[in-house]
């Protein structure tokens, strides 16, 4: 009998079509799943912010478990949300063709950025960076899955809410009352899918390894070495986005002060035969440039 590959995802909208898409690629090349929906903390509890649940794998940790345990072969996640050390056993096998990084505003009707007034997010990336920008607004918090956060956004009075454009647009929920914010640097790996197997499931990690996009993994690669040598997961403002051009690859990065009045940028470039390290050394840059200071501060106001 031929092995069902079962993959194991978060049970929102949002998860579930990631890994219905990684279900039909697999099929594509000759491999049967199913899918096993899996609940997460960071889903069951949406009255905290996500700095304050430990947030290192709070979307990842339940299938990690679930896999470990035998329950699930392979777990799909938003990249973004996966720890930059994966737990003992556990290996990185693809990452999918990347979607768009950038963030959007979703607003409500008669948006004016020039008044004061609220904009929603539960990032502190995305936070320190309106503030940056937009001192005179107010930032909420907002949690919960994208619907979630779409449909308290429309009941509200605030001015509009910050989302991943990539996970709008896969599910169809990307309105038209919305400005894309280029000027500001996405979460390390945003817009990214990933794949996550167990070391010795040889099967699996050679069935998904068919489903990696070079270029995408490169770049996500990069990007959270930037992420990982800063120390700040996701209890840190930080951003980055690197991009491959003329056999050339650039990373922009920053890190930010909880409050935003504090930023940190750098842009570097080297060529992808020396991309060795490349997130590592713009990571000491940035530290040496006032980041050791400033990530200390951080910690103690968190």
């Amino acid at each position: 009998m031929r092995k069902v590959i079962r993959i194991g995802t978060r049970d929102s909208e949002l998860a579930l079509w990631q890994a219905r898409t990684v279900a039909d690629l697999l099929k594509s090349q000759g491999y049967d799943s199913e899918l096993v929906p899996v609940k997460s903390q960071g889903d069951l509890q949406l009255d905290k912010p996500l700095y304050e649940l430990g947030i290192t794998g709070i979307f990842t940790k339940s299938l990690d478990l679930a896999m470990l345990n035998g329950d699930v072969d392979i777990a799909v996640h938003s990249l973004k949300d996966v720890p930059t050390l994966l737990p003992k056993g556990i290996v990185q096998t693809a990452v999918l063709k990347r979607a768009s990084s950038l963030d959007v505003l979703v607003y409500n009707d008669n948006l004016d950025l020039d008044t004061p007034g609220n904009i929603a997010t539960g990032s502190l990336r995305r936070k320190a960076q309106w503030l940056n920008r937009y001192p005179q607004h107010e930032v909420v918090g907002l949690r919960g899955n994208v619907n979630t956060r779409l449909k308290k956004l429309g009941d509200s009075e605030w001015k509009g809410a910050i989302f991943a454009k990539a996970g709008l647009e896969r599910i169809g929920l990307l309105p038209d009352s919305h400005i894309a914010l280029e000027w500001m640097i996405p979460a390390p790996a945003q817009g990214a899918m990933a794949i996550v197997a167990l070391a010795n499931d040889e099967l699996s990690i050679e069935a998904t390894q068919r489903l990696n996009d070079s270029e995408s993994e490169i770049c996500t690669t990069v990007e959270r070495e930037f992420l990982r040598t800063l120390e700040g997961g996701c209890t840190a403002p930080i951003g980055a986005i690197a991009t491959i051009s003329d056999n050339l690859i650039r990373l922009e990065g920053v890190l930010l002060s909880l409050d935003g009045k504090q930023k940190i940028e750098i842009s570097e470039e080297t060529s992808l035969n020396n991309r060795r390290n490349f997130g590592m050394l713009c990571a000491e840059k940035v530290l040496n440039s006032g980041g050791k200071e400033l990530m200390n501060q951080i910690r103690t106001e968190i």
